[in-house]
């Protein structure tokens, strides 16, 4: 029996999977044939992504998104992953953009969407990004000519000459140092590396 499966996916673990998911159940998805990334869409080496369609995902079945750039960032590699689920038997259904959709499609009618609409709508996807950073790179370059941007803000580390010492002296491991300073690994390296080039 063909089955249906969502995605959804949010670009960071602070971001909110709710929207997307509703929109899922709203199409009649069941909460378990939902799988989730909480991933950036920079490549396809997601967890949720790749048990969803090396594991799950059979000739016949449906693979349900909310909106085109769920399934990745820009136009080449959406394009090149659309033809591979289609080369695999695998129905698209893109919610938000029905016309998109491949499900009781013609082979001639999918070839269709896949070539046309398909590379249109992926073409102001990739647009609409390079406008967001667009306008990202002038707030940041407005907002340095007024001498309002300062950047990421330094994390304050209290009594780290002491702890630095511990850790140097083997009284204490790099992750008790980083423990006792309530800092990550990055952070603490990135310390260290401060402080013995001062």
């Amino acid at each position: 029996m063909n089955k249906i499966y969502g995605y959804a996916r949010v670009s960071s673990k602070e971001q909110n999977l709710d929207r997307q998911e509703q929109a899922l159940k709203d199409y009649g998805i069941d909460s378990r044939d939902i799988i989730e990334d909480k991933q950036s869409g920079k490549d396809f080496n997601r967890q949720g992504y790749q048990t969803l369609k090396n594991s799950l995902l059979r000739k016949g079945d449906t693979l349900v998104i909310k909106e085109l750039d769920r399934l990745g960032r820009n136009m080449d590699m959406i394009k090149s992953e659309w033809q591979e689920l289609q080369a695999k038997g695998i129905d698209i259904v893109v919610i938000d953009t029905p016309i998109l959709n491949t499900l009781n499609k013609t082979d001639l009618e999918k070839k269709l969407i896949s070539n046309i609409v398909f590379e249109l709508l992926s073409y102001i996807a990739e647009k609409e990004r390079i406008k967001i950073r667009e306008r990202q790179s002038e707030g940041i370059a407005a907002a340095k000519a007024k001498g309002v941007y300062k950047g990421r803000k330094r994390i304050e580390v209290n009594n780290f000459e002491h702890v630095y010492n511990e850790w140097k002296d083997s009284k204490i491991t790099a992750v008790k140092a980083m423990d006792k300073l309530g800092i990550t690994k990055a952070t603490f390296y990135r310390r260290v590396k401060e402080y013995e080039n001062r």
